[in-house]
């Protein structure tokens, strides 16, 4: 059966591929993006910002589901991330609830989790925010549960793990240039720790699925990450090793730098910020039997053949587009700061 579906953030990283696949699938698909055209030719594009609520209604009306993608980075200023990701979550669902649209897909994150205690993490670990960023999704998420809970919309919550791929450039383009130019590749510490990841094919067939599912199975919160995944350095040296340059991933001593990093975060001179350095100290990974057993998801791809697909594509990339840009999507490639420095000394 065919559907209108709005995709908000439609031209980001997930949301164009969110769209893409909802059209090759047969459906309508509606964007609403701050961009002035569409990243995705056949959209219905509507130029608006998700706080407005009269831009989210002209995009959103008519439709069947809603997948809500729009979250500001790590790296916005706090007022930013608040007023983006909890402001505009909250437009969403109440423009929802006034067309009644039927089901809205909110997509929150494992930052919810903070930096758990409990590995693998399930979805009932408590809520434990420790930055901006993560107390943001945690807000805007409590938004989401509301409206499930408290109106009765069908609000299928999906908490992805970091996600890779075509497309994605982010801190992970420091990995590709550093390994491109013929450098090593530091990690903190020894590297052994594992860090579980997420295909970006993989999050969408994951949104798909909990777009059209039977409300009585999918209006519920279900992690989403990789089934296989093995340490930093083992996952990491994948790239390197694609390069061709013989370079290996190298431990460093992780008290000094990250005293080094957070100095240079806190003054702007590095992409790093605390959570991330925090999280890559120990295992981070969560339990995903939820979506598997109720959904049916099963994930293609592991961290090594998400990341190696990701660094093919940046390799196909004119140079322009690989410079530092303006950090505020995931599309773009971050910049690097003081680190640019430091890629000498490996």
């Amino acid at each position: 059966m065919v559907s209108k579906v709005l995709v908000t953030g439609s031209n980001g990283m997930l949301g164009s591929h969110v769209a893409a696949r909802f059209l090759a699938d047969g459906h309508q698909v509606a964007g609403l993006d701050i961009a002035p055209d569409p990243a995705t030719a056949g959209v219905r594009h509507v130029r608006g910002d998700v706080r407005d609520r009269a831009a989210v209604e002209v995009a959103m009306r008519d439709a069947d589901v809603v997948v809500h993608c729009v979250a500001a980075l790590p790296s916005y200023p706090t007022a930013q991330i608040h007023s983006i990701t909890v402001e505009g979550t909250r437009t969403v669902f109440a423009a929802a609830l006034r067309l009644r649209i039927p089901r809205v897909v909110h997509i929150s994150s494992t930052a919810v989790y903070g930096l758990p205690d409990v590995v693998p993490t399930p979805e009932t670990y408590p809520y434990a925010p420790v930055d901006s960023y993560s107390t943001a999704k945690v807000d805007a998420e409590k938004v989401a549960v509301r409206y499930r809970e408290g109106v009765g919309l069908v609000v299928p919550v999906l908490r992805p793990k970091t996600f890779v791929g075509p497309g994605r450039m982010g801190l992970f383009s420091m990995l590709f240039e550093w390994a491109e130019d013929g450098h090593n590749f530091p990690v903190l510490g020894s590297g052994d720790v594992r860090i579980q990841m997420l295909a970006i094919e993989d999050l969408v067939a994951a949104v798909d699925l909990a777009s059209f599912a039977p409300p009585e199975i999918a209006n519920t919160t279900f992690n989403v990450a990789a089934s296989e995944f093995s340490t930093i350095k083992d996952d990491f040296q994948t790239v390197l090793d694609e390069a061709g340059h013989g370079k290996r991933v190298v431990s460093v001593p992780a008290g000094p730098a990250l005293i080094a990093l957070k100095a240079l975060g806190h003054v702007g001179l590095s992409p790093v910020y605390d959570r991330l350095l925090h999280k890559l100290r120990g295992d981070s990974f969560v339990e995903t039997e939820r979506i598997k057993r109720v959904l049916g998801f099963s994930p293609a791809y592991s961290n090594r053949e998400m990341i190696l697909r990701a660094y093919r594509w940046w390799r196909q990339q004119p140079r322009t587009a690989r410079a530092a840009g303006s950090g505020r999507t995931s599309r773009d490639p971050w910049r690097q700061g003081a680190l640019a420095l430091a890629k000498a000394v490996f």
